[in-house]
């Protein structure tokens, strides 16, 4: 029997470790959808299984000094990928802002902030926020996409936006 459990234990290991891996695939509905050529552009993805990063990232917001609203956004967080692109262009950000249109995604705030801009786009369902995307770009040439998953209020964003703008 505690055999069984161990081997269990270290499969369970197993597969919450590959989870964190890099991969050079994009983890994204519409960048790894085969109909957009992205020639040139380098994608770095990563999925974060919730039960490693919650603790860690909560740990990390506190030490940069963040708003406790932040911090309580990540704790209804019930998944996160990670996507990171070099070498984009305009039109992939064009095409990108037109599929979250068509897709019922609203564009809920755009912060310029110390030289970077961050999108936030939110998907709901009456009072609810089922998902949420933002895009953190320094400039056109390289960005960050994050896929937020969760359930989250109206309110808890708009605390979490107001706390960002105001630095």
């Amino acid at each position: 029997m505690k055999t069984l459990r161990n081997i269990f234990l270290a499969l369970l290991m197993i597969g919450m470790i590959q989870s964190c891996m890099v991969s050079e695939k994009p983890n994204m509905e519409f960048f790894s959808n085969s109909a957009n050529d992205f020639k040139g552009v380098r994608f770095k993805s990563i999925n974060v299984p919730m039960v490693l990063a919650k603790s860690y990232i909560k740990k990390a917001l506190r030490e940069e000094g963040e708003s406790e609203e932040t911090i309580n956004l990540i704790k209804k967080a019930s998944k996160i990928k990670v996507l990171t692109v070099e070498n984009s262009s305009q039109e992939m950000l064009d095409d990108y802002a037109q599929y979250l249109n068509d897709n019922h995604y609203e564009d809920w705030a755009t912060i310029k902030h110390d030289g970077d801009h961050i999108n936030i786009w939110v998907k709901q369902n009456d009072d609810t926020v089922k998902n949420m995307l933002i895009t953190v770009g320094s400039n056109k040439n390289e960005m960050v996409f994050v896929d937020v998953k969760g359930n989250f209020t109206t309110q808890d964003i708009s605390k979490m936006i107001s706390s960002v703008s105001t630095k």
